[in-house]
């Protein structure tokens, strides 16, 4: 009951904002799920154990991703070097996107026994997205151009390449503090 009186009067509170979050992700994965053979994509990726998880791991000839997505529908988003704005106010999106990218290339790396390299994607669903200046080392993404951004990078794993990753990035056990010892117990693909 508390919930639709929130929704009814606008409150925000946590329910509603999970649920404004699962609707991006889901909206997001639905347009992931239309990209050609060539990619694989992980949803809601468990990391750790905390509680944390990575919305989408992208892996294909462009390489390896993860997208985060962050759904402010009827919201102004302002993108520049070092800043993303939602409505004015300064979030941590772009700090939290690198950290969840090198976390995932580190998993990877161990896991993989070679380097994996994993770029940080942020996939914004806003009224208005305006890209000052895109940060260096954090991707800014329009939800409807992702599909499109992701085919015209350059190619940098071949097929086995993207299947070994895909391989051990689908595995739980990844995701949880791997070391390097894990390397040894990799399925032989």
């Amino acid at each position: 009951m508390r919930s639709f009186v929130g929704r009814v009067l606008g409150v925000k509170n946590s329910e509603r904002a999970w649920r404004v979050g699962a609707d991006g992700e889901e909206a997001v994965g639905r347009r992931l799920e239309k990209l050609s053979d060539a990619w694989r994509v992980i949803h809601a990726v468990p990391v750790g154990d905390r509680g944390s998880d990575i919305d989408h791991v992208v892996i294909g000839p462009a390489g390896v991703f993860t997208l985060n997505t962050k759904n402010h529908s009827g919201s102004k988003v302002w993108v520049a070097q070092r800043s993303l704005l939602v409505n004015g106010h300064k979030t941590d999106y772009l700090r939290n996107s690198r950290h969840e990218a090198t976390r995932a290339s580190k998993f990877l790396t161990a896991v993989c026994g070679f380097a994996v390299i994993v770029e940080p994607v942020i996939v914004v669903l806003a009224a208005e997205l305006t890209i000052k200046e895109l940060p260096s080392d954090v991707h800014v993404v329009a939800r409807r151009k992702i599909n499109g951004w992701l085919a015209k990078r350059p190619v940098m794993l071949d097929a086995a390449t993207v299947s070994a990753i895909f391989a051990m990035a689908r595995r739980d056990t990844t995701w949880r503090n791997p070391t390097p010892g894990d390397v040894n117990r990799r399925t032989e693909l």
